[in-house]
């Protein structure tokens, strides 16, 4: 067993000057450090197996579930069920990081709404 940080782990990059680093990548569980800057969104998407939860490490995240948009901020967290419609948004300032938390992973299991 080795120690994982984003300063190790498997980084890539994805949106507009998005990042994400995988802490953990297994078929049976995912989890996944990302970045996003000041306005930078995710598309609209569900997963079709993929329950997701998603906590908030810094900054203020704006997440549309189902046509209704939850603010969270730091050291709160939201469970998406799998076929639950949603999109992560940074409408603030700064910088936001969070985790993204996948069982079983996500990786080819998301549908664009």
């Amino acid at each position: 067993m080795a120690m994982i940080s984003k300063d190790n782990a498997e980084h890539y990059q994805w949106g507009d000057s998005c990042d994400g680093w995988h802490l953990l990548n297994r078929p049976e569980l995912s989890v996944i450090q990302e970045r996003m800057p000041p306005r930078a969104a995710e598309i609209r998407h569900h997963h079709t197996r993929a329950r997701q939860f998603f906590f908030i490490l810094s900054g203020t995240a704006a997440i549309e579930v189902d046509d209704r948009v939850i603010v969270l901020r730091a050291r709160q967290g939201i469970e998406i069920p799998p076929g639950t419609a949603h999109q992560m948004r940074n409408e603030s300032a700064e910088e936001l990081e969070f985790l993204v938390i996948s069982q079983p992973h996500s990786h080819g299991d998301r549908q664009i709404d």
